[in-house]
């Protein structure tokens, strides 16, 4: 049985979210105080975590870097906050996806479905040859799940990876944000394509010597994105 772990200090909107993962087959259990929920995420084997932005102790932001440090945990950060800023900087330090409150407890649970399907995808799915893409000084390797540019090696999280991997195999075609939403994190965006828009920024940080004039991943104003080769 999977594993999730929630952090959050509303103990009714934590059991709420609990008795709804509960029925959809999960083992859940719930840490309310941001330092203490910081030492499970590190300590215990969870398949996935589901983290208030606001806490007691640890906020939910340095748990989130601090837990991508050392695992590649799926972590969806909720918030009572809507400004873009919050998530814009959740996702930029690692967080899978980012939910607004209030939601929908269904909403919840499809969004931790589609993350767990895809990362158990990953963890199974490991051939035993690398499978290596190579373009312009790019090189992904798809087994390590390692990128190096122009021999230097840079880290990416999980869903960076996935979306550079994706645009990479397929060189030259242009796809929308909600394409690449409905790709990389199973689902439809449901008006959330701001975080296409802020995992390409950080992939660009990363591989482009100019982000200004990007030279790998161009941006087609008013459809999407694209790789050139």
């Amino acid at each position: 049985m999977e594993k999730i772990l929630i952090i959050e200090d509303e103990q009714a909107i934590a059991e709420l979210e609990k008795d709804y993962l509960e029925l959809s087959g999960y083992e859940v259990e719930i840490e309310s105080e941001g330092t203490t929920g910081l030492q499970k995420a590190l300590e215990k084997e969870v398949d996935l975590i589901v983290l208030d932005l606001m806490l007691p102790g640890t906020d939910g932001f340095e748990i989130c870097r601090r837990v991508r440090e050392e695992k590649n945990t799926p972590i969806i950060m909720v918030s009572a906050k809507k400004d873009d800023i919050d998530k814009i900087r959740g996702l930029g330090i690692g967080a899978d996806d980012y939910m607004t409150k209030p939601f929908s407890p269904s909403e919840l649970v499809a969004r931790v479905k589609a993350h767990l399907a895809r990362y158990e995808r990953l963890l199974g799915s490991v051939p035993r040859e690398n499978t290596v893409v190579e373009i312009r000084g790019i090189r992904i390797d798809k087994t390590a799940r390692r990128v190096s540019i122009n021999g230097v090696e840079k880290p990416f999280t999980t869903k960076e990876f996935d979306l550079l991997t994706f645009l990479a195999e397929h060189p030259n075609h242009v796809y929308s944000k909600d394409e690449l939403f409905r790709e990389i994190w199973d689902m439809d965006s449901i008006g959330d394509i701001a975080t296409v828009t802020v995992h390409i920024k950080k992939i660009r940080e990363k591989i482009e010597a100019n982000t200004a004039k990007p030279q790998y991943i161009e941006t087609i104003w008013g459809v999407g994105y694209r790789f050139k080769v």
